[in-house]
């Protein structure tokens, strides 16, 4: 495990508004991989940023993004999960998740040929269907999201390792996307666990399952070790 040299707030352009983030580094000058961290509907919280702080004492730049910034929550919230409904593939949470990925890779300690995401809930949502998008992700690690549609769109995605709770209305998500990579031929790592709940990777959430999240925590490492 790598020392954790800095965590701070951020912020970047997407377009002609600024988004907010939290950045966390390992020490050193790298160049090291980059990750972003995308929320699920509770938003930027300790969570997500406890997240973004544990890929950096792993090696990795990770930025947290705040999709829900631009003005009040439950407006902006309204709005993306509209919008993913609509559009899922084109829309603005994807366009501020590729503003985060430019500005990421700008950075002189990042790796620009090296970059992932993962994603929980409504954030694993955005993370497949991004990864559908935008090439330069080399593998994502979505949790209980859901798919894109069309489906077909995954035709274009990179590796992916995935985590589904089998108590949960996204378990047959994770079981159909499977299936679809397998026709693919994408490279992936998909697991149902059979006792987890949503929101079982999140220490703040009353569905914890702390065998579950550690187990599915060894598999990302493993799986981006790999590929990014």
């Amino acid at each position: 495990m790598q020392e954790q040299a800095e965590a701070r707030d951020v912020s970047f352009p997407s377009g002609t508004s600024q988004v907010e983030g939290y950045l966390a580094r390992p020490a050193g000058d790298g160049p090291f991989p980059g990750i972003v961290v995308i929320h699920e509907i509770f938003g930027l919280n300790e969570n997500i940023k406890d997240i973004a702080r544990r890929f950096a004492g792993e090696g990795y730049v990770a930025l947290a993004v705040d999709l829900f910034g631009k003005g009040n929550r439950a407006v902006c919230m309204f709005r993306l999960m509209s919008q993913m409904m609509l559009k899922p593939l084109q829309n603005d949470g994807i366009r501020d998740l590729k503003a985060a990925l430019n500005y990421i890779g700008s950075l002189p300690e990042v790796d620009s040929e090296r970059f992932g995401a993962i994603g929980f809930c409504m954030g694993g949502t955005f993370a497949i269907a991004w990864a559908c998008t935008d090439d330069r992700l080399k593998a994502i690690a979505p949790f209980y999201g859901q798919n894109p549609r069309p489906i077909e769109a995954v035709a274009r995605c990179c590796p992916v390792v995935g985590s589904y709770p089998g108590k949960d209305f996204t378990a047959p998500q994770g079981q159909k996307l499977d299936e679809i990579l397998d026709q693919y031929e994408t490279p992936h790592d998909i697991k149902i666990y059979p006792n987890a709940k949503h929101s079982f990777f999140s220490n703040q959430s009353r569905h914890y399952d702390a065998a579950a999240s550690q187990d599915a925590w060894n598999r990302i490492l493993a799986f981006f070790k790999e590929r990014i």
